[in-house]
């Protein structure tokens, strides 16, 4: 009788994504990768003037909003299908109406058909926690949105933790720290809207007031300017695309099942009231049932007391 319970332990051990074994959840970056590019190499700035500096021979990336304006950059290439990441740390105290963008995009280039892939961070009132949005876009389907919202197991604002993204002409996966909380697999049922055209990388910080925080119901105070996100680690890595796609291994898929139950706050495919019918990639099963009908969890606040935290609850980021 000792073996199956050795066996649950096992299993149950296995689904925390600070426990798995090292191997099994690092990303799997191309067995080539080339070394973090500096500013200057890979690099170019998009607005704010002197809100955007450089640190650490050009290895650490300021970008700052203040009340004359946000600031942000792009990369000097366009790629398709790779390995995208940064080291990001976000700015602390009061942060409502604050957005800080890291995404690809070719909007600059298809201006009506373009396609994107985003991490959104949502600042929030003093002493309540950033919330983190990921969205996809393909052939120009902006009226379409595939958010997802979650919160965070760390404090953002404390030190820097990294955030990725790997795109194949198969799946998509967004990672935080190594552990992938999303995957967008192509199918024929999202057709087009699967992102299938060169992009650039960008980061940005901007004025989300309208609606980063609750809605739109509080609004960037400037008194706590400016406010700086720092970037660094900047990885850009272009890959051939044999076909395959990326398998993810099942350590990182129980990985990603866990904080998707743990952590995620909305899901667009729960979101009755804005797509009574879920979109057709959507696969909804019983777990529907920890949703709103407006998409937002239903538990959020008792399923993040179990973790380690020293911040009070959060508002929802709609």
């Amino acid at each position: 009788m000792a073996r199956p319970f050795v066996l649950v332990v096992v299993v149950i051990f296995l689904a925390s994504p600070s426990c798995l074994a090292a191997d099994d959840l690092l990303i799997p970056r191309p067995a080539t990768a080339a070394p973090a590019l500096t500013f200057g190499e890979g690099y170019t700035q998009l607005f704010g003037d002197s809100n955007l500096r450089l640190h650490g021979d050009g290895k650490r990336v300021h970008i700052s909003l203040d009340q004359r304006t946000g600031s942000g950059f792009a990369s000097q290439a366009a790629h398709l299908h790779g390995f995208f990441g940064a080291s990001i740390k976000l700015p602390s105290d009061h942060t409502a109406g604050v957005v800080v963008a890291f995404y690809m995009s070719n909007g600059d280039v298809y201006e009506k058909t373009h396609d994107e892939l985003d991490f959104e961070f949502l600042g929030n009132v003093r002493g309540k926690e950033w919330r983190v949005q990921t969205n996809v876009y393909g052939d120009g389907s902006t009226a379409v949105g595939r958010e997802e919202r979650y919160g965070l197991w760390f404090d953002p604002t404390e030190d820097f933790h990294r955030y990725a993204i790997r795109w194949t002409n198969r799946t998509i996966v967004f990672y935080i720290d190594e552990t992938p909380i999303r995957e967008v697999v192509r199918s024929e049922r999202m057709g087009a809207q699967f992102p299938s055209k060169p992009m650039s990388l960008y980061a940005t910080i901007w004025d989300g007031s309208s609606w980063a925080t609750s809605g739109g119901r509080y609004k960037v105070d400037y008194k706590y300017a400016p406010y700086v996100a720092q970037f660094t680690d900047l990885l850009l890595q272009p890959e051939p695309d044999h076909g395959a796609g990326e398998t993810m291994s099942p350590a990182r898929r129980v990985a990603m099942e866990r904080i998707r139950a743990r952590y995620m706050t909305y899901g667009y495919c729960y979101d009755r009231a804005r797509y009574p019918a879920p979109l057709p990639e959507c696969r909804v099963g019983a777990e529907a049932a920890m949703y709103l009908p407006s998409g937002e969890a239903r538990s959020w606040d008792r399923r993040r007391r179990g973790r380690h935290h020293r911040r009070a609850g959060a508002d929802s980021a709609l």
